[in-house]
């Protein structure tokens, strides 16, 4: 009776043993490719599957990690999994040298962004798939930055970028790889060659400095020029328009003085015409006039005069009388 039970529990353990090594749980985002006495036969799909134990078993693959340590330096490793994640992954290369169009070497440090599209050929057609992918990736960036001059690689990274995601994702289509992005980190060219750069750079900005300098005395000359000239422009029309004003106002005057002259010989005319001659009058008066403004002064003056104004002073007697004759009316 006990060897029987013990034969019943030995059984019981196997089952159990069997169940649980027959069944396997597959993530979400993951498959496992299955093979039944060494052949593919089909590929597991997240959630609960169920295999024949000793007949079937996952195909192992081989998969590469890489891991930053605390001083920075990336570590790669490997390691054997039966799953495989068909989740975008982020591959971190190392540090790499290549080489220019103008021999310059400069180091580079690449990001690789893919996805397994197709586990069956990710296992089977290609041998460690992180590796490869790596390799390639060297490879094609090497002779991408060769065709590239060191200043055309420096400012050229989206080029590069583009270049090297249509390659890759051309390549690794035959091992059910979908490549999504190529991302350059870091472009690190020589010591020398920076020290230069630097150089090169602050002469740049120190010539641009002095050009902007040099724009800007030019353009504060001209604006001086300019205000100069509005204001010699404005003092100019000013003085002008001055000058207008006050020939229009003499102009008015004289013509107001003429007036008043005109009217005031008209009254003397209209006064005496009836008496005598106005025009002797008028005649003696500006002549008397004139012999003033000639004799007015402090220093004593001697006054020729000439022989036909005799005739005139001939005539002052007959101003008197026509005064006269005019009477009290007139003063």
């Amino acid at each position: 009776m006990e060897t029987f039970l013990i034969i019943i529990l030995l059984i019981a353990v196997f089952v159990i043993a069997l169940i649980a090594k027959g069944l396997i749980i597959v993530q979400q985002a993951e498959v496992v490719v299955i093979e039944r006495l060494g052949k593919y036969d089909r590929i597991l799909h997240s959630g609960i599957n169920i295999i024949w134990p000793f007949l079937e078993k996952p195909r192992p693959v081989i998969w590469r990690y890489v891991y930053a340590d605390v001083d920075t330096r990336k570590r790669v490793i490997e390691r054997t999994v039966n799953r495989i994640d068909l989740r975008e992954t982020v591959y971190d290369f190392p540090r790499q040298s290549v080489i220019t169009r103008d021999n310059v070497s400069i180091e580079i440090d690449a990001l690789l962004y893919f996805q397994v599209t197709d586990a069956k050929k990710a296992v089977y057609e290609i041998n460690n798939l992180p590796n490869a992918i790596e390799k390639l990736t060297q490879t094609t960036l090497r002779n991408v930055v060769g065709e590239l001059d060191l200043d055309q690689t420096l400012t050229s990274r989206d080029t590069i970028n583009s270049k090297l995601k249509l390659i890759l994702d051309e390549a690794t289509d035959k091992w059910g790889v979908k490549v999504n992005r190529v991302e350059l980190q870091d472009i690190t060219p020589p010591e020398d060659i920076r020290t230069a750069m630097e150089k090169q750079m602050r002469a740049e900005r120190d010539k641009r400095a002095a050009i902007l300098e040099a724009e800007g005395g030019k353009r504060a000359m001209v604006l001086n020029a300019e205000g100069e000239r509005d204001a010699a422009v404005a003092k100019a029309e000013g003085v002008r328009q001055s000058q207008i004003l006050q020939a229009e106002g003499e102009a008015k005057a004289r013509i107001n003085v003429a007036e008043a002259e005109a009217k005031a010989i008209k009254l003397i005319v209209d006064a005496i015409k009836e008496e005598g001659d106005p025009i002797n009058y008028l005649v003696a008066v500006r002549y008397l006039e004139t012999l003033k403004s000639m004799t007015d002064g402090q220093n004593e003056k001697t006054i020729f005069l000439p022989y036909e104004a005799t005739g005139i002073l001939s005539s002052l007697g007959g101003i008197k009388e026509m005064l006269k004759s005019v009477g009290p009316g007139m003063k």
